[in-house]
């Protein structure tokens, strides 16, 4: 996912509105060409609830053709778990009928870590929007997804500090015939990840995910063990990209993906924010010249390495 689609001014290839902003006429003619971003006004003298902007956009929008929703924050999404936005969604579903892109808590950092974000099972929006394409998800407290079929969803990404093992392998369990991109940031312990390799095994094998193209297993702090595990994997022959990024990636999880199966048929290689030496970087260019490979943000690890006390970070846990 790029900046331009990240909930935060476009989603889905489209502009978002800002529901709450929108003066009387300042409404779009076309309720399909933009991603309606819903959201409640928690930090002003007039806080707005959630439920307000709902009512606003169902009495305003054309929901019928409704693509795109963006869900920013909840009142309060530290104290508030996502089960009411859900329901609310669940409820008005026969409003919704084109609704393909949904982006589930994406609330910027300046009002809430993404550790903070309290959600909950989101397993009844699969269920109830069987024709749902995308589906983005930011916060690992409280989320939950049991095994579902759906022939439509061809993009899931779950954004987290720290990735519950359940929910990966109610992942790895699902029947997605349709996945193209799936995307998971696993984070680390102390902010929630129960998350293994074993969990990862399923995706890895590739056998439930026919039609996946690109895979990201990012954010980890045993980024090395996963990159050892993919050097191996029958998934990655079929992908057109891959990203290991912003984890813990040191030379010897590079080493591994340099002496595992070729790489050289990807279209992109992204391992951005890494701890890679300058002479691994070196290689890594060399031996996939034909590889877009972003090897952006090298990383210095803290501490002391003639004491044994050095610590390396993800991008975001907290």
């Amino acid at each position: 996912m790029t900046d331009n689609d990240s909930g935060f001014g476009h989603y889905a290839g489209l502009p978002t509105a800002e529901v709450h902003e929108l003066s009387d006429d300042g409404w779009p003619p076309d309720s399909a060409a933009v991603a309606w971003r819903i959201s409640a006004i928690h930090w002003t003298t007039t806080p707005r609830p959630i439920g307000e902007v709902f009512d606003a956009f169902f009495e305003r929008a054309d929901t019928s053709r409704v693509t795109a929703i963006v869900i920013g924050p909840w009142a309060g999404p530290i104290d508030e778990s996502s089960k009411g936005v859900i329901d609310r969604l669940i409820g008005e579903a026969d409003r919704l009928p084109a609704l393909r892109s949904l982006f589930l808590g994406a609330i910027p950092r300046d009002e809430s870590q993404i550790s903070w974000i309290r959600q909950s099972d989101i397993t009844p929006l699969l269920k109830t929007f069987p024709k749902l394409e995308r589906l983005d998800v930011r916060g690992g407290e409280g989320l939950a997804l049991q095994p579902v079929r759906h022939e439509s969803l061809r993009t899931l990404r779950i954004e987290t500090g720290g990735l519950d093992g359940a929910v990966t392998r109610a992942v790895t369990a699902s029947h997605l015939p349709a996945l193209e991109h799936l995307e998971l940031w696993i984070g680390i312990e102390d902010y929630g990840r129960t998350t293994t390799i074993s969990d990862l095994d399923p995706i890895l094998r590739g056998d439930r995910l026919p039609a996946l193209r690109h895979l990201g297993l990012q954010d980890s702090e045993i980024q090395d063990d996963i990159a050892a595990a993919v050097a191996t994997a029958p998934v990655v022959a079929r992908l057109e990209s891959l990203a290991l990024s912003m984890g813990v990636l040191t030379d010897t999880g590079a080493e591994a993906l340099l002496t595992g199966q070729p790489l050289t048929h990807l279209r992109r290689l992204d391992l951005h924010h890494h701890y890679l030496s300058d002479a691994m970087m070196r290689r890594l260019y060399e031996a996939l010249a034909g590889v877009e490979v972003d090897l952006s943000e090298q990383e210095e690890p803290d501490g002391d390495e003639d004491d044994d006390e050095v610590w390396h970070y993800v991008a975001v846990s907290e």
